[in-house]
């Protein structure tokens, strides 16, 4: 670089931005890819084919139009939405998670005690919560789990009262531990974080491979989001996230969305596959069953600890999650190395469960490797 590129980037760019790590994207080229929670199950042929005809049918040349409020209007009824909720769509999960801390970083008042905006959540979890308070400028408040990845309620009602967070997010089930956690434990987050004034958001990315769901007790709280991601649905080539909420409270925070943030396209997949909602459900419910197989099959190994999962991925501990890793790599399957996220995962690999074929190529490549 020349000097005078270095000393724009040094003088214009944030020096937190400069010292971050962008999101890294491991090559996957020729591998058995497990290693990002994807559903890896394609649309039947038929299916392509109709799909493809209502695409090339789109206006590209318009802005997106009301049709995305037939898609709110079918995520609604999909996600049966309470009665006097909204819903707001993101381009992904990721964008609805930068949205709400811009949405929620109000200056230090008195009317909120004169303490800056922050955001709290379990550790280890989704790397977005932390990164959507350090881009805005916001502190980011983890508190880590238990051992054996439970929520530690003590440490999170102690962390609620002394910091008085603007949000908390409870991600249900977690990434990337799998786990659903105890549910007196998330209502009593919930009302602790609610009578100091906060909101809390629980995202259900994982929700299709989850024993349960918040839907049903979300209209019990004004102060509670939820929100969910048609990704782990079967559609994370499309970018697709929406969040629900009480209309009021929906309507300030969609003030900060982009104009015609959802592309036509992403809007038409998404309704189509809606329409298709068997077609996935079937998917899920294989996905379940082979994580039940993999999951059975991976406590039988020497040396490796399988931790419960409620997702479409099993985190398992091994006695060097770097040689297993390369390991597996060289052997042409592709996992994610969660072992430097957090103390707590030390030699914790995470494995996407995936087909019958792609997951015993995986069992015998970590056979193998360990």
């Amino acid at each position: 670089m020349t000097a005078s590129l270095l000393a724009l980037i040094a003088t214009r760019i944030r020096q937190d931005v400069q010292s971050m790590h962008a999101y890294a994207i491991q090559d996957s080229a020729g591998m058995v890819k497990l290693d990002a929670m994807e559903n890896p199950h394609r649309l039947p042929p038929a299916l392509q084919a109709e799909l493809g005809r209502r695409l090339g049918a789109l206006a590209l040349n318009r802005y997106p139009d009301g049709r995305v409020n037939d898609l709110r209007a079918a995520l609604a009824a999909h996600a049966a939405m309470p009665a006097g909720f909204d819903l707001m769509l993101g381009n992904g999960s990721d964008e609805l998670i930068s949205l709400l801390a811009l949405a929620c970083d109000v200056p230090p008042s008195a009317a909120n005690g004169f303490r800056p905006a922050s955001i709290l959540a379990p550790v280890p979890g989704f790397v977005m919560y932390a990164m959507s308070a350090q881009l805005q400028g916001l502190a980011f408040h983890g508190v880590p789990l238990t051992p054996d990845f439970e929520l530690d309620e003590a440490a999170m009602l102690a962390a609620i009262a002394a910091h008085q967070p603007s949000i908390v997010y409870l991600a249900y089930p977690n990434n990337p531990t799998a786990s659903l956690w105890d549910d007196a434990a998330i209502e009593n987050i919930v009302e602790a974080q609610g009578a100091q004034g906060g909101l809390v958001v629980m995202d259900e990315a994982y929700q299709p491979f989850a024993a349960r769901s918040y839907i049903d007790r979300v209209a019990r709280h004004s102060h509670v989001l939820l929100m969910r991601t048609l990704s782990k649905f079967g559609l994370a080539g499309v970018r697709l996230g929406y969040m629900m909420g009480p209309r009021a409270l929906i309507a300030e925070i969609d003030k900060v969305r982009p104009p015609y943030n959802i592309s036509v396209l992403n809007c038409e997949c998404a309704l189509f596959a809606l329409e298709h909602s068997e077609v996935f459900a079937a998917q899920a419910l294989e996905l379940r069953s082979q994580r039940a197989m993999l999951f059975e099959a991976l406590r039988t190994l020497s040396g490796v600890t399988a931790f419960k999962s409620e997702a479409n991925m099993i985190l398992v501990r091994v006695p060097d999650a770097a040689k297993t890793f390369d390991g597996l790599k060289a052997r042409q399957v592709l996992v994610k190395n969660v072992s430097k996220m957090h103390p707590l995962l030390a030699n914790c690999l995470r494995l996407t469960v995936g087909t019958a074929d792609e997951n015993a190529q995986l069992l015998a490549a970590l056979k193998a490797s360990l």
